[in-house]
């Protein structure tokens, strides 16, 4: 007669880890909307939403351009200062229209994308240094442009863009929507997307494969600039002026931020669209919590901070598995 050992499996701690890297910004947007439900006055009003969804665009449509960049493993800080770029040029061509106006904001942004990408690429500059230079000097540039002063704007055009609504959704909502969509497709649905993903995993394996790896960094670096662009002209038309001294000041770390809670990691390889909503939102939600508690804008800033670390370190057992 033999004996027979029984097994029993316990479930491991790393199913629980990987649980929350894949739906922990979910879980916490479903956690925190709980809490406001019960602790929050009027926070579930229709109105509310509506508030928060407008303020959450400019991160929003800057956070997609970040992760697309963070995908091939680097990082843009210049996304700030091509915000107050494309806000300070506005007013110098608002008087040809909408459309050129438009147009010149996002080609001035589009300039910018092209020095990072190109000192990234093509001169091998490490892309925290290249777009910190560009951070500051893109800042500095768009301060010279309004002489250091607030122009207000009037063209009802562009105060639309961020004022009026279409069937009671604001247009800047709509704008990021179809925005949300496009970058989806181009991620996961294009050879170029796959191409991206690709140069984060490996640019060394990208380049012996035979991809063109330097043309696909500058094109992503110039879109990143070019949805920074399209932020600006959105914050500019939402606040009715040109303020490049304050526009998109430290919106690079809410987008990082949205990014990498998202689920996209900052070793590249990886861009989660939908993640990077729901980071963005998550954020949007937090402060618009803090906010309505009447807890000061500091602590917001140190949560962020928080998060930060915590998703990174909630992200290490990714990083090793790869």
């Amino acid at each position: 007669m033999t004996e027979q050992t029984v097994t029993i499996t316990l479930p491991k701690r790393g199913a629980a880890l990987a649980v929350l890297q894949r739906y922990g910004v979910y879980i916490a947007i479903i956690v925190l909307l709980l809490y406001n439900l019960f602790f929050t006055p009027n926070f579930f009003q229709i109105e509310n939403f509506r508030t928060q969804f407008v303020q959450v665009v400019p991160v929003l449509i800057v956070a997609l351009g970040m992760a697309l960049v963070i995908g091939t493993e680097g990082i843009d800080l210049s996304v700030g200062g091509v915000m107050a770029l494309a806000a300070a040029v506005i007013p110098l061509y608002i008087g040809y229209g909408l459309v050129p106006v438009v147009i010149i904001a996002i080609v001035v942004g589009s300039l910018v994308g092209f020095i990072n990408g190109s000192l990234v690429a093509f001169v091998g500059v490490q892309p925290i240094v290249a777009t910190l230079s560009l951070m500051v000097a893109g800042r500095g540039i768009a301060l010279l442009i309004a002489n250091e002063q607030l122009k207000s704007v009037t063209d009802p055009n562009l105060l639309a863009i961020g004022r009026d609504s279409l069937v009671g959704v604001p247009f800047s909502v709509i704008i990021a929507v179809v925005l949300v969509l496009l970058i989806a497709v181009l991620v996961n649905r294009t050879t170029f997307g796959k191409q991206l993903i690709a140069i984060g995993g490996s640019r060394r394996a990208a380049e012996l494969s035979g991809l063109p790896v330097k043309r696909i960094l500058l094109f992503v670096y110039v879109l990143c600039a070019v949805l920074a662009a399209m932020a600006g002209i959105i914050g500019t038309a939402r606040l009715g002026a040109s303020v490049p001294s304050t526009l998109g000041n430290l919106i690079e770390l809410s987008a990082i931020t949205a990014v990498v809670v998202g689920g996209t990691p900052l070793t590249g390889g990886q861009v989660k669209v939908a993640g990077t909503v729901a980071g963005a939102l998550l954020l949007q939600f937090i402060s618009a919590t803090l906010n309505q508690h009447n807890v000061p804008d500091a602590f917001s800033q140190i949560t962020q901070a928080v998060i930060i670390l915590f998703a990174v370190y909630i992200q290490r057992g990714k990083t090793s598995a790869r």
